[in-house]
């Protein structure tokens, strides 16, 4: 009886020590996954940690086994077999635990899948607005013979905004630029914004004259009925051949030009769109020389407030007459760091800022 028990002991102590080994190496499968993937730093330290647990219990067992082998090929009297014998109790336990241990593994191995695709989810969800807003206001755009664009964009209250512009030829020697905002923020004046820009692009290579562009845009948006949403709008279209600027605006804020050492207003010529699906919109035509330029550009510039004052289309026209010189680049950084200032830090609204001016 003094050797069968540490024999019997020691059986027990190699299952466990099997078990452990098995537990061992499925949790080695588990941080290497972990780190292949790239998780979080925190969950694969936890795994390489039950690692190395498993794998000093593993050895423990080992040890243990070839002990009571030991002792029960050497005669050691039969309570102190019997003593030792006790050893196998927690390798009894760890055999009849084994369930609950690969279940815990698979947990984790679960609970890591699941952790990296809502990683990647979040991170998804924080570059859409970022891509959503490249494609409303791009920060490259079309470099075009004869015409110098400087342009700038923020969204105020988050990457979302219903601000947008753009620039792009509508014939050979015609180049349209478009400047808008839709009331609101967030993803629905933003999805708003991208149908609008897209569909005045169809309309202007369409139709010459930039005002019946608008009034065939407004017919299609109004259809939308979003309630309390509208669309203030400018649009230029530069023609290099005839050198003229022809305009129209629904509701926009005034644009500026630049023009025989004067800065003129670009005022309304209709409403606003979505406001009147019938509303009458029409186009007015300047001259557009050599070195000339336009500005435009959306609420949130004018409306840059310091305490109850705005920094208003004053402030617009102030800073143009400043340097109308200056790069069309250089202007537009002017333009926003001086509502900046004026607002005493960020400007709290939407703001985009279109800069043309007339190169050789």
């Amino acid at each position: 009886m003094s050797r069968i028990l540490p024999f019997l002991a020691a059986q027990i102590c190699i299952g466990a020590s099997v078990f452990w080994v098995r537990a061992a190496i499925g949790r080695r499968r588990v941080s290497n996954r972990l780190v292949a993937q790239k998780t979080d730093p925190d969950l694969w330290r936890l795994a390489r940690h039950d690692q190395r647990r498993d794998t000093q219990t593993a050895a423990l067992f080992v040890l243990v086994s070839v002990a009571l082998i030991v002792i029960a090929i050497v005669d050691i009297g039969l309570i102190p077999a019997l003593v030792v014998s006790l050893l196998a109790v927690p390798a009894a336990v760890s055999l009849s635990n084994r369930g609950s241990e690969i279940e815990a593994a698979r947990i984790a191995a679960d609970r890591a899948g699941v952790e990296k695709r809502a990683r990647e989810v979040l991170t998804q969800g924080e570059l859409a607005p970022l891509q959503w807003a490249a494609r409303l206001a791009p920060t490259d755009l079309p470099e075009f013979p004869g015409l110098e664009i400087g342009q700038a964009y923020q969204a105020g209250s988050g990457a979302m905004s219903g601000d947008f512009y753009d620039v792009f030829k509508v014939g050979d020697d015609r180049i349209a630029a478009v400047i808008g905002d839709v009331t609101g923020h967030g993803i629905e004046p933003s999805i708003t914004a991208l149908q609008a820009k897209y569909l005045l692009r169809a309309f202007l290579l369409q139709y010459r004259d930039p005002g019946q562009a608008l009034e065939q845009l407004n017919a299609q948006m109004s259809v939308l009925e979003r309630g309390e949403e509208f669309i203030s709008l400018c649009v230029l279209v530069f023609d290099k051949e005839a050198e003229t600027l022809r305009y129209a605006s629904a509701g926009h804020p005034a644009a500026f030009v630049w023009h025989a050492r004067e800065v003129r207003p670009l005022g309304a010529t209709g409403p606003l769109l979505m406001l009147d699906p019938h509303g009458d919109y029409h186009a007015r035509e300047l001259n557009w020389d050599l070195d000339d330029v336009a500005v435009l550009y959306t609420d949130g510039l004018a409306e840059a407030r310091s305490g109850g004052a705005l920094f208003g289309e004053d402030g617009v026209a102030s800073m143009i007459r400043r340097d109308p010189t200056a790069s069309a680049d250089v202007l537009t950084k002017a333009l926003v760091e001086a509502a900046r200032d004026f607002a005493g830090g960020a400007i709290a609204d939407d703001v985009a800022v279109l800069v043309l001016r007339r190169r050789a």
